[in-house]
């Protein structure tokens, strides 16, 4: 897959800005988009070691495959990955938020 289309895909999920992402559907375009496009488009798949065993081992192997893919596919990857991270935190922040909000309410 080409930058160029990528940033098609995206800005025709999130518009030019990114102005409609939210968790929920930034969860379901990165599903969508490792499922359908990194699996299928890509010339290259990222195999992470069984022998990673914990988190940051899983996180060691991505990074230091990733240096090797083409640099296309490497910065889909990597942004792809950057996004879920950044709304998961945002998710969780909003989670805290609303339950602090909600902790008298039983």
């Amino acid at each position: 897959m080409k930058l160029q289309e990528f940033r098609k895909l995206v800005k025709e999920e999130f518009g030019e800005g990114l102005e409609h992402a939210t968790p929920a559907n930034v969860r379901e375009f990165v599903d969508r988009i490792e499922n359908e496009i990194l699996q299928t488009k890509f010339s290259h798949r990222i195999v992470l070691s069984e022998e990673c065993t914990s988190y940051e081992e899983v996180i060691k192997d991505f990074f230091a495959k990733t240096l090797e893919l083409p640099p296309e596919e490497a910065m889909a990857a990597l942004w792809t990955l950057a996004l879920d991270l950044a709304f998961a935190a945002i998710e969780s922040q909003y989670s805290d938020r609303f339950a602090s909000l909600f902790q008298d309410i039983e």
